[in-house]
């Protein structure tokens, strides 16, 4: 004998009338079964084709765009009311910003925390240099490493003050 059995279905000819009710109950509930799933199935597909797709945008909302340097230099001549001879100082400041931080960005010579650090010296060097363009009401204006010199609240916590209260010991 194989190793797999041949199952034998009983014939529908030699059912008598008492086992074939005997079997008709578990057959209706096969075949309410069989409905219902085939219900939902066909459900499914139209409920699932109304919900917008996660991954689109919706055309509701505008994209966002990344400001140039000219709308840079134009939120700065509007801010502190620059004349024309400072817009082009400053658009050639943030031009030359622009491709030294290209070229720290793609230079892998350089590890992560020069990195780091060579991109906060080229903040300091823009912002003196924008400083230098600019006359003395202008400079009161702008001051964008001020938040640097804060010293924090008394009773605020650092990152590593709230680490070392969630850490388990």
């Amino acid at each position: 004998m194989p190793a797999w059995r041949i199952l034998v279905l009983p014939s529908c000819n030699k059912l008598t009338s008492a086992s074939w009710q005997n079997r008709s109950m578990p057959m209706t509930i096969h075949v309410a079964a069989l409905f219902l799933v085939t219900w939902l199935a066909s459900a499914l597909p139209a409920q699932t084709s109304n919900v917008p797709a996660p991954a689109s945008p919706r055309p509701s909302q505008p994209t966002r765009r990344r400001p140039t340097i000219d709308d840079r230099v134009k939120a700065f001549a509007k801010g502190l009311d620059l004349s024309e001879t400072q817009q082009i100082a400053v658009k050639k400041i943030l031009q030359e910003r622009q491709q030294e931080t290209l070229r720290i960005r793609t230079d892998p010579s350089i590890p992560g925390s020069q990195r780091i650090d060579r991109f906060r010296a080229l903040q300091d060097q823009t912002v003196m240099r924008i400083r230098a363009v600019l006359n003395d009401e202008q400079k009161k204006k702008y001051d964008p490493l001020a938040v640097r010199k804060l010293s924090p609240a008394p009773n605020q916590k650092s990152v590593e003050d709230w680490l070392k209260e969630t850490t388990p010991k």
